[in-house]
């Protein structure tokens, strides 16, 4: 994994824990030689992985939308921005750009950008590992609502078990440094067999 891909909140109305954890993310993966592929802003948590990124000395890729390239939102100290017509069109680049996915805590937006990718993985789109940074036990939930789906037959366990979860950056990104598609799951999936 040369680049990974952060989903996460722009809010600035959270616990500092949050924060805290955000910035740790950007510094891992620059200590790591791991370039970062965001959202582009410069609030929240978003603002947060980018510094701790770019003060590492990492690389931090933002793509962003027009309507959200303002001085308010968008962070100007990047290695580069990617300005891309729509939301669509910056889902469709971040995933170009990144070797993996983790998602921070965040809100509707994150929530969108982690289920796509884990569809696309589900539908043989992509074979690239995701992940949680599991900040505060925040995505405990999600994980049973995803458990829950997968009892009731809606999610395979294969999909399920791809789905990588730490509150520790080092261990989150090591876990999936080991990812192995599960192909014969996407292939019951898209009844190929």
């Amino acid at each position: 994994m040369k680049s990974v891909c952060v989903f996460c909140g722009s809010s600035d109305s959270i616990h500092p824990d949050y924060l805290i954890a955000a910035r740790t993310m950007g510094r891992v993966l620059a200590e790591r030689g791991m370039q970062l592929v965001y959202g582009g802003g410069k609030t929240g948590l978003m603002g947060a992985v980018a510094e701790g990124a770019l003060e590492t000395g990492g690389s931090a890729i933002g793509v962003i939308i027009p309507s959200m390239n303002t001085k308010s939102l968008a962070h100007d100290g990047l290695t580069r921005m990617d300005v891309t017509p729509d939301m669509h069109a910056r889902k469709a680049r971040m995933h170009e750009l990144a070797d993996a996915y983790v998602a921070l805590p965040g809100g509707f937006g994150t929530f969108d950008e982690l289920f796509e990718t884990v569809t696309w993985a589900q539908t043989g789109a992509h074979e690239k590992p995701v992940g949680l940074l599991n900040v505060r036990n925040y995505y405990a939930p999600l994980l049973a609502a995803i458990d829950h789906a997968v009892a009731e037959g809606f999610i395979f366990r294969e999909h399920r078990d791809s789905l990588f979860c730490d509150s520790d950056p080092d261990k989150l990104l090591d876990a999936m440094a080991e990812y192995e598609h599960p192909h014969q799951a996407v292939k019951r999936w898209m009844r190929e067999e």
